[in-house]
């Protein structure tokens, strides 16, 4: 997908790191952006953002959107498709992240975490891809799944869970696509420690009915993941890197150079059978 200019992007998780960063990024590449996330106050800041930015007002749409919820991204997808009559672009980014020992998670752990990370990829794909499929025109998809969906570690069972699935769903998106002879691209963002507020924020946006109490492994992840993203890559870089790969239609997008060098190796571990060594996501 070449033309950016004229034409509609939906970015969900909008309302900061990645996805607020892709927003920008977007935007002054000419693209009309409907931003979608669950916390209206950053959803309404990134708008205004786009807007001083020097984005028309009438180019930038705001739709609070709860991504766990099939009717929320439904009505995303029919809004969108109603005042704009298109998307091109999708970007399904909205990610939260639980760690801690698997067999100390309970089941809202699980829920809240596969309710985002791979459930608000789902809804994407089932609420915009048929209406993108019968444009008939050239488009590009954006899964952020994670390099944890790629290369495993302890301390983090619940958030590598969904972004293997997430993971596995693109690459089955995108052979789907390729096998029907669409022109709809697929990218896969597996981004390595990026400078967002995940470690925090998920908690801030949990809802109370999938509420737990923190234990001591989960709190000592969530401490390591505040210190190891905050020296983490700025989120313009990775909307950069995005860009570019809907540009080379590229489907596996690593953003930091060292982890194509760890999956050889956990390929080849996991060919002898033996245990993968934990995955470095710095």
């Amino acid at each position: 997908m070449q033309q950016l200019a004229g034409q509609v992007a939906v970015i969900t998780g909008a309302g900061s790191g990645i996805g607020r960063a892709l927003a920008r990024r977007l935007s002054t590449e000419g693209m009309r952006v409907a931003l979608a996330d669950v916390d209206p106050g950053p959803l309404a800041e990134t708008a205004l953002a786009l807007v001083d930015a020097g984005a028309d007002p009438l180019d930038v749409l705001v739709q609070p959107t709860d991504v766990r919820l099939a009717a929320d991204v439904g009505a995303l997808a029919d809004r969108v498709f109603a005042e704009w009559g298109q998307v091109d672009l999708l970007a399904n980014n909205a990610g939260v992240f639980v760690g801690g020992f698997l067999w100390e998670r309970p089941a809202e752990d699980l829920e809240w975490v596969l309710g985002v990370n791979l459930w608000g990829i789902l809804h994407g794909i089932r609420a915009f891809v048929p209406r993108m499929i019968a444009q008939g025109t050239e488009g590009h998809i954006v899964n952020t799944c994670s390099i944890a969906g790629l290369l495993g570690t302890p301390y983090a069972g619940p958030y590598g869970i969904s972004k293997f699935a997430a993971f596995a769903a693109t690459e089955a998106l995108a052979a789907d696509l390729a096998l029907v002879g669409s022109a709809i691209k697929v990218t896969a963002l597996c981004p390595g420690m990026v400078a967002t507020d995940i470690a925090v924020g998920s908690e801030r946006h949990r809802p109370t009915e999938l509420a737990t109490s923190p234990t001591e492994d989960q709190a000592f992840v969530n401490e390591v993941l505040v210190e190891v993203t905050a020296q983490g890559i700025d989120p313009a870089e990775v909307a950069a890197m995005v860009v570019d790969a809907v540009r080379a239609e590229r489907f596996l997008l690593l953003t930091h150079p060292h982890h194509a060098d760890a999956l050889v190796d956990r390929a080849t571990q996991l060919a002898t059978g033996t245990l993968p060594e934990r995955g470095d996501f710095t």
